[in-house]
């Protein structure tokens, strides 16, 4: 991937959906574009995520929203039920792509990452798995990538797509705090129930939780515990440890609960609901950082997907519009600075609001939100 003959020439770091929507419109726009990937080849993590509005609109730039929609569940509403398991308020989502098409899109990980992946490989980019950066440094107008098998490339662009733990964000003194808020995030794979064709959100007297379709036959259900520490539990108490906590719900919940496997850890995840937000520069000379390594909010807004996807596709129109590569990161992170802090602080504003137990306080900020997201990116 050396530069050569004024070639423009990306290393992007992490395959995720942040990393792999940019090497697609960056390979589109004539770029050569590796991918260096930890993980080995097909890994993901967690069972599904939504795919919002602003996100089916920038995958339909790149022609990709009607295969997100085939592989997953495409919904329209958001139901709030309340304590008493009595519906409280519907979020009706902005149909961003037109009355044909739904507003929103529920859908497994493994489905998501191989329709990126299948379209990286045939835009020209290369994802080369189990390999990182360890070094990344400026030399003139290019930049010097030192790989984790000791190899140093060349580059025109950096991009650090690895998450909200990024090693590229350190290695180009991008400075920033990761927040933990009292939360630990439960995901588990179930069947889907019939009924189940929107997302359900439940308040409970302590923790919340809901159940979001992927597919015509899978779902996954969600659970958020509150006042917790950010602690690991043995693989084998997940499941049961999952259930007892959705014991407490009534009403649907009660339809729910006997879906989660008794005690097959593999289909149960538990993560720390952590946050980050970049406050100044998202980038340093030809090195910039995207989606959550600059800016990760709390799943409550289920719009972390839409961050990253319009990401990639605004740094490669900001880059193709600015004959420096410097100028086109700046006007990148001008453009998406403001959109992304109100996404995040407004996620972290609803977690608190969930916390002190006042939901109904929620419901219209997540409204107002999703309103605000469907506007331009």
């Amino acid at each position: 991937m050396d530069s050569c003959h004024g070639a423009r020439t990306a290393m992007i770091v992490g395959a995720g959906v942040a990393g792999l929507t940019v090497a697609i419109a960056l390979a589109r726009k004539g770029w050569r574009v590796d991918v260096a990937e930890i993980s080995p080849e097909g890994a993901t993590a967690g069972w599904g995520l939504c795919l919002t509005g602003p996100s089916l609109r920038a995958l339909d730039a790149l022609g990709l929203a009607d295969a997100c929609l085939a592989e997953g569940y495409g919904m329209n509403v958001i139901t709030h039920v309340d304590v008493d398991g009595r519906i409280a308020d519907e979020v009706r989502l902005p149909r961003l792509l037109g009355a044909h098409r739904p507003a929103m899109v529920g859908i497994a990980r493994p489905g998501l990452h191989h329709i990126l992946s299948e379209e990286a490989g045939r835009s020209g980019a290369v994802v080369r798995n189990g390999l990182t950066v360890t070094a990344v440094d400026e030399d003139g107008d290019l930049v010097r990538v030192r790989l984790s098998d000791g190899t140093v490339r060349t580059a025109t662009l950096v991009v650090g797509a690895d998450g909200i733990r990024s090693s590229v964000r350190s290695l180009v003194g991008l400075e920033t705090t990761l927040d933990y808020h009292g939360q630990m995030a439960w995901r588990a794979l179930v069947p889907r129930p019939a009924w189940v064709t929107g997302i359900h959100q439940f308040a409970g007297e302590v923790n919340t939780a809901g159940i979001v379709p992927i597919s015509d036959s899978q779902a996954y259900v969600f659970l958020t515990e509150n006042g917790v520490e950010p602690e690991a539990l043995p693989d084998a108490e997940l499941a049961p440890r999952l259930r007892q906590l959705l014991e407490v719900f009534p009403g649907r919940v009660a339809e729910i609960r006997p879906l989660v496997p008794e005690s097959e850890s593999e289909s149960v995840v538990r993560r720390p609901v952590r946050t980050t937000l970049l406050a100044g520069a998202w980038s340093r000379g030809n090195r910039v950082v995207i989606g959550d390594a600059a800016h990760a909010p709390a799943p409550q807004m289920a719009s972390g997907a839409a961050l990253a996807i319009e990401d990639g596709l605004v740094l490669a129109e900001e880059l193709e519009r600015h004959k420096q590569v410097r100028a086109g990161l700046e006007a990148f992170t001008a453009r998406r600075a403001k959109r992304c802090r109100t996404l995040v602080e407004t996620s972290v504003t609803i977690v608190g609001l969930e916390q002190a137990r006042r939901h109904h306080e929620a419901y219209p900020l997540t409204d107002l939100c999703h309103r605000q997201m469907a506007e331009p990116a």
